[in-house]
């Protein structure tokens, strides 16, 4: 069943109402079609409303939704013959990111992404989506990997952060960080990054140092959490819907200072409504990103990803 949002309750009274009616008109006694009718163009107009006009904070809920596609998601929804590659080399494999070679249409590229679970047991086993630091060092290894072999990098983000536990800061948490977002901005391959869901501060950018990032309607992207933000600014993490609004953590917001490159549309309802018109959006931005880079000569590519890394944060002064 579809679970739905606390700001979705107009949309899920209307839903079951629809559904109550369909059942009557399926048992053949009564013709009610029309009516049925009446009311799905009025759940599309209501959904439209309500979607067009949501706040910082309903996005971050909708970026966190439990059924939103996950990087195997799209990794079976999208490309061919994944093989997983396990394991950093110098400790353990960390579940919480998924890597791997995969075909995209007939070119081979390397695939990275954070995975959430889907249910508790699966969040335990996935770390909830938050790597540790052999986690990013698999992924670095398989960066290095697709560098050598000239495969393209696609990388999707959607983590809370990187872990903070006392066993990641003790394998040097912070050092794999640098060195993953160190070593991104001169691999001599292209990299192409899909802001999924949640791109929580170091834990995102780690492996989003990219050529083109590209990110969902819905999804978030910040320094740090709403309520991460609210617990330091007014000592009270009830106050995140606060916090969301200057954080400025939406795709549209990030757009418009040049943070992103592009913002991929969800389907009416979010992605979580509908994961095959999802693939189908994912499919075409990626395969669009490939063709802007795949004729770029390697001191270009370096060249123009420098360039973009050293524009951010640009202001202007006044007297």
């Amino acid at each position: 069943m579809r679970q739905f949002l606390e700001f979705e309750k107009p949309i899920a009274d209307l839903s079951k109402k629809i559904d109550e009616l369909q059942h009557v008109h399926n048992d053949g006694e009564v013709d009610i079609n029309a009516e049925i009718l009446q009311l799905q163009q009025k759940l599309t107009e209501l959904t439209e409303k309500i979607y067009t006009e949501l706040t910082p904070w309903e996005i971050a809920q909708v970026a966190r939704h439990s059924n939103r596609p996950r990087t195997l998601d799209y990794i079976n929804g999208i490309f061919t013959d994944f093989i997983e590659f396990h394991g950093d080399r110098h400790f353990a494999d960390d579940k919480s990111i998924i890597g791997g070679m995969a075909k995209f249409g007939n070119t081979s590229v390397m695939l990275i992404g954070h995975q959430k679970g889907s249910d508790t047991k699966e969040n335990l086993i996935r770390n909830f989506g938050m790597p540790r630091p052999e986690g990013y060092r698999k992924a670095l290894r398989l960066m290095h990997l697709a560098e050598k072999f000239q495969l393209p990098i696609i990388t999707f983000v959607d983590t809370p952060g990187a872990y903070p536990g006392i066993g990641a800061e003790e394998r040097n948490q912070s050092e794999a960080i640098g060195k993953n977002l160190y070593d991104m901005t001169c691999l001599k391959t292209q990299i192409i990054v899909n802001i999924i869901g949640e791109g929580g501060s170091g834990g995102a950018l780690a492996i989003a140092v990219g050529d083109i990032v590209n990110m969902l309607e819905y999804s978030i992207y910040s320094v740090i959490s709403p309520e991460g933000c609210a617990s330091i600014l007014w000592k009270n993490a009830a106050k995140a819907a606060d916090a969301a609004a200057i954080l400025g953590i939406t795709a549209h917001k990030l757009k418009s200072l040049g943070l992103i490159d592009s913002i991929i549309t969800e389907p009416l309802g979010g992605a979580h409504v509908a994961h095959d018109e999802m693939m189908n959006k994912m499919k075409l931005s990626i395969k669009n990103s490939l063709k802007k880079l795949q004729d770029l000569p390697e001191d270009k590519l370096l060249s123009r990803r420098f360039e973009r890394i050293m524009s951010y944060g640009k202001f202007n002064e006044e007297s």
